[in-house]
């Protein structure tokens, strides 16, 4: 009978050898890859990009997404596609960009909703606004007005606060809703003046105009485009912008630090992000294309009528903005009592 002889036993230098031979392999592929990825964002972008919108086609966070897509676009020398993809407050857009492949051709149009207010006023949101996105810079920010009720008897922001110290529990203030941008303004305009007011929510500032116009509601924060016309008209009475300079779109109104609160300054924002990781010469390429496209006067005009301005700031100062408002905002919160969701 034929005895079968197996293959003899590798000797131990023979593993090694092997094992040293898979780990050069192992490492060779890797740097294969790394060296695709890197010509890959050397020669960004390839193909067309996805602006997310994180809020419903029509409004003012779509139509800036829209207006700047088109001109970084031309700049970038293809297209960038809006989608919008909302619901949660911008938590459902925001979370698809901060689990997106982090190549660049995934950006969020960020607001201070996404990466400021949502984290603090919601709990399990599935993102970190610092860890998980990469600041490429901020857009536009946009102005609030303090509107009053044309049958409050009163002209200046100094004489509201008057009026509210003299009239103790009299007063009340619309907003948008509780926890909102225009929630969290109010509650610090009547800290910083020492007043108290009672807050009535709404699904939207506009929803408050008529009854802001009868005298049931006495005064509100809300966007100064949909403001504007009913403060020209005569319906509404338009004493202050929140911002920290005259809005273009209404010189003639001062600022509420003018007006009576130095320093207070309450503005909206957009900019743009993208996921965590992004390679760095992405970064510049998208942020060269960020800062060019909000240098041209057609977008200027554009974003004015949806009552924004330009403000370009690099990513670093556009993190840095993004990390003041959330120590700011968490302060208003906490003051005022208002429990996380």
């Amino acid at each position: 009978m034929k005895r079968r002889i197996g293959k003899p036993a590798k000797s131990g230098g023979a593993l090694l050898a092997a094992s040293i031979a898979r780990r050069a392999v192992l490492a060779l592929a890797s740097l294969i890859m790394l060296a695709g990825e890197s010509a890959s964002a050397q020669s960004f972008p390839e193909r067309p990009l996805t602006l997310i919108a994180p809020f419903a086609a029509g409004g003012a966070t779509d139509s800036i997404a829209r207006a700047l897509a088109d001109e970084m676009g031309k700049d970038l020398g293809c297209m960038v596609v809006v989608e919008n993809r909302t619901g949660a407050a911008g938590a459902i857009g925001a979370n698809a960009v901060a689990k997106a492949s982090p190549n660049g051709y995934t950006v969020l149009m960020s607001t201070t909703s996404t990466h400021v207010i949502l984290p603090l006023t919601q709990q399990n949101l599935g993102y970190d606004p610092l860890k998980d996105f990469a600041a490429i810079g901020l857009v536009a920010r946009a102005p609030n007005i303090l509107i009053v009720s044309p049958k409050l008897s009163v002209e200046s922001v100094l004489e509201l606060i008057a009026y509210a110290k003299q009239n103790p529990g009299t007063l009340n203030f619309a907003s948008s809703g509780r926890g909102t941008i225009t929630h969290l303004i109010g509650e610090l305009f009547l800290m910083r003046a020492g007043i108290r007011a009672q807050h009535v929510p709404y699904k939207s500032g506009v929803q408050s105009f008529a009854e802001l116009s009868s005298g049931e509601v006495h005064f509100l924060f809300d966007s100064i485009v949909w403001s504007l016309p009913q403060i020209r008209q005569g319906k509404l009475k338009g004493l202050a912008v929140t911002s920290a300079q005259r809005s273009e779109l209404a010189p003639d109104i001062p600022t509420i630090s003018e007006a009576g609160l130095p320093g207070f300054e309450a503005s909206t924002w957009f900019g743009l992000s993208a996921p965590a990781g992004t390679p760095e010469v992405v970064m510049d390429r998208l942020r060269g294309a960020l800062k060019r496209a909000l240098a041209q006067p057609k977008l200027t005009s554009r974003f004015a009528v949806l009552g924004a301005e330009p403000a370009f700031l690099e990513g670093p100062d556009f993190e840095k903005l993004v990390v003041d408002d959330i120590n700011k905002w968490r302060s208003v919160i906490l003051k005022a009592g208002l429990q996380i969701q």
